[in-house]
Parts: C-alpha cells; sequence; structure tokens
C-alpha cells in the first residue's frame, strides 16, 4: 500500500463510529482514556535464567504465573479502570505439558507440528488475506487431547457448534 492509500484509507475512517458498542457509551470519541500494557510474562524464563541454562530450564512456571496475577490483580484496583490491556512479547519460555499454540495475525488458516508440538495459526474475523471465510476457531481441551475447528462467522451463528466438540465438553 502506498503512502497516498494509506492517507486514503485514515482519511475515509475518519469521523466513524464503532456500533460493536453503546454508542453513548463507547462508540465515538468521549476524551481521554488510558489502557495497560504488560509485556514478556515469559514463563519458564525465571527458573531457566536463575540456574543458567536458557537453553533446556524453564520446566516451571510458579513464579511467573505469581506474578501475572499480581499484575492482574494491580490492574482490577485501578480507579477509574483501564479501557483494555493488552498482553504481548514472549508469553512462554518454555512448554511444560503444552501440546498445541495457537495464534492468529496471519489472516488465514496455517498450521504445523514441531518436536510434537502443534502451531495452529487461526484466520481472522476481519479481513481475509487468504481463501477464508470470516470466522472464530473453537478449542476444545479434555484431559487426554486438544481438538479444534475453524467456523465462519455464518456456520457458528446457525448451526452452533458441532455435536461431536459438544460431546467432548460434556464428557468429565
Amino acid at each position: 500500500m502506498s503512502t497516498a492509500q494509506a492517507g486514503g484509507v485514515f482519511h475515509r475512517a475518519r469521523s466513524r463510529t464503532l456500533d460493536a458498542f453503546p454508542a453513548e457509551k463507547e462508540g465515538e470519541w468521549k476524551g481521554p482514556f488510558y489502557f495497560i500494557l504488560g509485556t514478556d510474562p515469559q514463563f519458564g524464563l525465571m527458573k531457566a535464567w536463575s540456574t543458567g541454562d536458557c537453553d533446556n530450564g524453564g520446566d516451571e512456571w510458579g513464579q511467573e504465573i505469581r506474578l501475572t496475577e499480581q499484575a492482574v490483580q494491580a490492574i482490577n484496583k485501578l480507579n477509574p479502570k483501564p479501557k483494555f490491556f493488552v498482553l504481548c512479547g514472549d508469553l512462554i519460555h518454555a512448554m511444560p505439558g503444552v501440546k498445541a499454540v495457537f495464534s492468529g495475525h496471519y489472516h488465514r488458516n496455517a498450521g504445523g507440528t514441531y518436536q510434537n508440538l502443534d502451531m495452529v495459526v487461526s484466520s481472522a474475523i476481519g479481513c481475509q488475506l487468504g481463501l477464508d471465510p470470516h470466522g472464530l476457531r473453537v478449542v476444545v481441551v479434555t484431559a487426554d487431547r486438544i481438538v479444534h475447528r475453524y467456523y465462519s462467522l455464518d456456520e457458528l451463528s446457525e448451526k452452533g457448534i458441532e455435536d461431536d466438540l459438544m460431546d467432548l465438553i460434556k464428557k468429565k
């Protein structure tokens, strides 16, 4: 996209309102606000760093979980509340027991497997850069497995979650 095209997109988007929220509350500019940015909880790094083995350590997440919980508690006490919270950066350092990693941002469905770890990339709700329809991925986690399926927004609205996935959710 050229600078001129980008400028045109920006100009066309100016003065629009967002219908996802009630207009009287969130749809139009009402003045300054703030949000919280948290980065790099990187579960597993603290133990790996402390033992000096960043390539193989990181099988314990306790410290990072406690700190992340502390961050959420601190944010929840703020007044006024932030508009939203963004968490980015390295989320995990080591993956004890992790069987799949789910992500987006590619704007199409993709994925693969590396050393028994599934990488699942889900297409976008918004702009599609591939042939996938606008949609969402439903992920069911049981004690034995992780089952996921991508649904178009129309399909999910009209038919809901398929019976085989619902059966997995109902099992104890």
